[in-house]
C-alpha cells in the first residue's frame, strides 16, 4: 500500500492521544485546575489532530459526516462514533477536573474506555480487509492497541506500567511483522487466482496489463525493499521500545521528555511500514508481488 503521510500522522498522534485520555479517565495521574488543563490539553492535540489529518486522505472530506450512518456495516462509521462519544465524554470530565476541582470517576471510567475502544475500531478498518493478508490476521488490533496503551502509559509518567508495556508494544509489533511476512502466501492467493486462470493451467505474467500508472497501482502497489525494511524495523523498535525503557530506567524527568519524542519518531517509522509493507492481492494482476 502506498504510505500516505496523513494516515500516518492520524494512526500515530491520535493512538497516542487516545491512549493518554484513558489514563486520564482512569485517575492516572489525576490533576486539577490549571495542570488538569495542560494534561487535558496534550491529550485533545493529539487526538484531535490525527483525527483532522486523517481527512486529508478522503476523497470528498465533506462527505466525511454520512459515514456516521453507516455504523451496522462501517467501521470507519464506528471509528467515527466511538471518537466522538470519547471526546464529548473525556471533555465533561475535564471540564470537572478543571474547573470544579473534581474527578468524577464514573465519567472517566467511560471515557477511558471509549478511548481505547476509538484504537480498537481504528485497527478493524484494516484487520477487515482481506485484500491485504498481511493486515487480515488478530495482530493487528493486537498491536494497535498495545502501541496506544503503552504510548498512553508513557505520556502520562506512569513510568512503572510504562516500561512493561513499552516491552509489550515491541513485542506485539515484532509478532505482527513475524505474522505478516507469511500473510500472503498463507493467503493461497496467486497470479492464477487473481486473474481466474488457474483452470487453464500454470500462469505466468506476459506483458503488463496496460503501459502507464493507474489509480491501483498508486494506491495499492508499493514496494519496499527487504533490506531496507529490515533496517527501518530495527530503527523502529529501538526508537519506540528500546531506548524509550532505558530512558525511563534512569528516574530522569528530563530524559522522559526524551522517551516520549523517541517513542513518536519510532511509531512514526513502524506506521510507515505498516503501510509500506502491506501486498495488497491486486498487485498480482501486475505482477509485483
Amino acid at each position: 500500500m502506498h504510505p500516505a503521510p496523513s494516515v500516518i500522522l492520524f494512526s500515530t498522534l491520535s493512538g497516542l492521544g487516545f491512549g493518554l485520555l484513558a489514563f486520564l479517565g482512569f485517575g492516572m495521574p489525576s490533576p486539577t485546575g490549571f495542570m488538569a488543563f495542560i494534561w487535558f490539553a496534550i491529550a485533545y492535540l493529539l487526538a484531535v489532530g490525527g483525527l483532522i489529518a486523517s481527512t486529508f486522505h478522503l476523497g470528498h472530506p465533506e462527505r466525511a459526516l454520512k459515514a456516521f450512518k453507516q455504523w451496522r456495516s462501517s467501521w470507519l462509521s464506528r471509528e467515527g462514533i466511538c471518537a466522538v462519544a470519547a471526546l464529548l465524554v473525556m471533555a465533561l470530565y475535564g471540564f470537572g477536573a478543571v474547573f470544579l476541582g473534581a474527578n468524577w470517576t464514573l465519567i472517566g471510567v467511560v471515557g477511558a474506555v471509549l478511548s481505547i475502544g476509538t484504537v480498537f475500531t481504528t485497527s478493524m478498518i484494516y484487520t477487515q480487509i482481506k485484500t491485504v493478508p498481511r493486515w487480515h490476521n488478530w495482530t493487528t488490533p493486537v498491536m494497535f492497541l498495545s502501541i496506544c496503551i503503552g504510548g498512553g502509559a508513557l505520556l502520562s509518567g506512569q513510568v512503572s506500567l510504562a516500561t512493561p508495556l513499552l516491552i509489550l508494544a515491541g513485542v506485539a509489533q515484532i509478532a505482527h511483522w513475524i505474522f505478516g511476512d507469511k500473510a500472503l502466501v498463507n493467503s493461497g492467493t496467486t497470479l492464477a487466482t487473481a486473474t481466474g486462470l488457474g483452470a487453464r493451467g500454470d500462469v505466468r505474467a506476459f506483458e503488463p496489463p496496460h503501459t502507464g500508472t493507474n489509480y491501483l497501482l498508486k494506491e495499492f502497489v508499493y514496494v519496499i525493499a527487504r533490506k531496507h525494511a529490515l533496517k527501518l524495523r530495527i530503527i523502529a523498535i529501538v526508537l519506540m521500545v528500546v531506548l524509550p525503557v532505558l530512558l525511563l530506567i534512569t528516574h530522569s524527568h528530563i530524559l522522559a521528555a526524551f522517551a516520549v519524542l523517541s517513542h513518536l519518531v519510532g511509531v512514526f517509522a513502524a506506521r510507515w511500514l505498516f503501510f509500506a509493507e502491506a501486498e495488497h492481492v491486486v498487485g498480482l494482476y501486475y505482477g509485483k508481488r
